[in-house]
């Protein structure tokens, strides 16, 4: 699988829908948390209610989880001269908080990441993280196209289909990736008129 740019992930993400769904179900408290992780709990997460606090300080992967979490997250939005990689957002916090906060979705993710080893197990002897770059991206070339995917590689699309949008959800909600797609948010700015081949077309002008 070729490296994609954000550009990329972003269009294949709004192409198929899913990003769309998973970034609208996405609550404003999701934002500020994955916010926070990005700045690695700094003020003791101010503006989190008790509840979300406790959430942010529990833990659901295992360090090799982890790991394989974070290199997902990079090989789906790496870094590139604009901004830096999905981890360097927060994504991987992200993606742990939505595990605690929303445990339906615990079991999917973790036999995804376990279908993702076994499968490299069996072709090339060793675990996702351990295989070279281009086996992993062998492997992913299998399950990032629904369209084209065998059918018996549909668990590992349906995982790696629903990985990619959170960590589009993720990346795209934190303040790195706000900045990245130019987003300015309610911030103020000059009114200079009606641009003038506008008023061109028109035949109108200002008043002297």
């Amino acid at each position: 699988m070729t490296k994609i740019s954000r550009r990329d992930s972003l269009k294949a993400l709004a192409i198929s829908g899913l990003g769309a769904g998973i970034l609208a179900g996405c609550e404003d408290k999701k934002v500020e948390h994955n916010a926070h992780a990005e700045h690695k709990h700094e003020a003791q997460n101010t503006g989190l209610n008790e509840r979300d606090q406790k959430l942010m300080q529990q833990k659901f992967f295992t360090d090799h989880e982890r790991q394989t979490v974070k290199l997902l997250s990079d090989i789906v939005i790496p870094k590139d001269e604009i901004s830096g990689s999905a981890s360097e957002a927060g994504v991987p916090e992200f993606i742990e908080f939505m595990m605690i906060d929303q445990p339906n979705q615990q079991i999917p993710m973790r036999g995804g990441l376990k279908w993702l080893d076994v499968q490299c197990s069996k072709r090339f002897q060793k675990k996702f993280i351990e295989c070279a770059e281009k086996q992993q991206f062998e492997i992913l070339d299998e399950i990032a196209y629904p369209e084209s995917a065998k059918p018996e590689m549909s668990q590992g699309v349906a995982f790696f289909t629903h990985f990619r949008g959170l960590v589009g959800a993720g990346f795209w909600s934190s303040k790195m990736g706000i900045k990245d797609i130019g987003f300015k948010g309610n911030v103020a700015n000059v009114w200079t008129g009606v641009p003038q081949e506008v008023l061109d077309k028109l035949g109108v002008s200002y008043p002297a």
